[in-house]
């Protein structure tokens, strides 16, 4: 289902511009193109998320304040129930069947540092809600660039890093790969917890494949030449997301255009560690950044080695 929701959106972005004609002029066909009927998965989805309890009433949800937009649709933040929360809606019948794929996969997941999702909401003509848990204070990168250093201390910094590695700990765990790991896609919540976000890319780990576009600096060299995905090339962007944490939110490989950063990169190119950046989580990084997958750590390794240095920075 993950990996069909992604496939769908691909051809019917190629067939809306022929829709939109043959809905206007009948040019050569027996009659106009009319409104289309509910897409079946659709409709599929509507009935299993009803079935699974994650179908929410969309009478009890309040949309009060947009707080993004994107090229699918807003974030916008919500009432349901009296709770706050965090809905993304998708208006359009064709997209929102790519969404539910990323729906779908956020019913499995339950972790205290993954954005939590609430519930689902399908209506009969397309459009779609997936409503979340609030997270207060936004994306960890523009937390990041707002406060820095002199907001942040290290121990605030580990925490980050820590929230993180046990998220994907968990998702190594339970055989799925994020695949779009970065801070622009961690929320921190009120109380400063960092949850992991974002899994429309995230799949099951044996049904991996290219979804085309990727986000280069963050992504490691053999999932960009090869489209191979795993927990390691995970581990790879978790690595440039612990740069993002010390360096206070920079834009990773600074000054190299983004066209020479994989060649630069599968030379054996490693970004500096950044200003103040203690030498043992630098280390971490350049682990993560091992051009042989096979020998990265794994996010288990990781996490035992993150909670040491946690517990002698706090003895210090």
């Amino acid at each position: 289902m993950c990996g069909g929701g992604v496939f769908s959106l691909r051809v019917i972005n190629a067939l809306n511009p022929l829709s939109q004609h043959y809905t206007k002029d009948a040019d050569g066909l027996c009659t106009r193109l009319i409104k289309p009927k509910l897409m079946e998965g659709t409709v599929a989805a509507q009935d299993e998320f009803s079935r699974s309890g994650w179908a929410l009433n969309r009478k009890e949800l309040k949309l009060l304040q947009t707080i993004g937009k994107g090229e699918f649709g807003d974030v916008m933040v919500g009432d349901y129930r009296g709770n706050k929360v965090a809905v993304k809606c998708i208006k359009n019948d064709a997209t929102a069947q790519a969404f539910i794929a990323e729906a779908s996969v956020m019913t499995q997941l339950r972790h205290n540092n993954l954005v939590q999702l609430l519930g689902v909401i399908v209506e009969e003509r397309g459009s779609l809600y997936i409503v979340t848990e609030y997270m207060a204070k936004g994306s960890l990168v523009d937390y990041l660039r707002s406060r820095g250093r002199t907001v942040l201390g290290g121990d605030c910094l580990l925490k980050f890093s820590l929230d993180v590695c046990e998220a994907m700990e968990y998702l190594e765990n339970n055989n799925f790969v994020h695949r779009d790991l970065a801070a622009r896609n961690v929320l921190v919540s009120d109380d400063n917890i960092a949850k992991v976000s974002d899994f429309g890319l995230t799949k099951e780990a044996s049904s991996i494949q290219d979804t085309g576009k990727l986000p280069v600096k963050w992504t490691s060299p053999e999932a960009i030449r090869e489209k191979r995905f795993s927990t390691k090339s995970d581990v790879w962007s978790y690595g440039i997301l612990l740069w993002e944490i010390y360096s206070f939110g920079r834009v990773p490989y600074p000054r190299i255009p983004l066209k020479e950063v994989v060649p630069r990169v599968e030379k054996g190119y490693k970004m500096d560690a950044p200003d103040g950046c203690p030498p043992v989580v630098y280390d971490l990084m350049k682990q993560c950044w091992t051009l042989d997958s096979v020998v990265r750590p794994s996010f288990h390794m990781l996490r035992d080695k993150l909670q040491h240095i946690r517990a002698k920075e706090l003895y210090l």
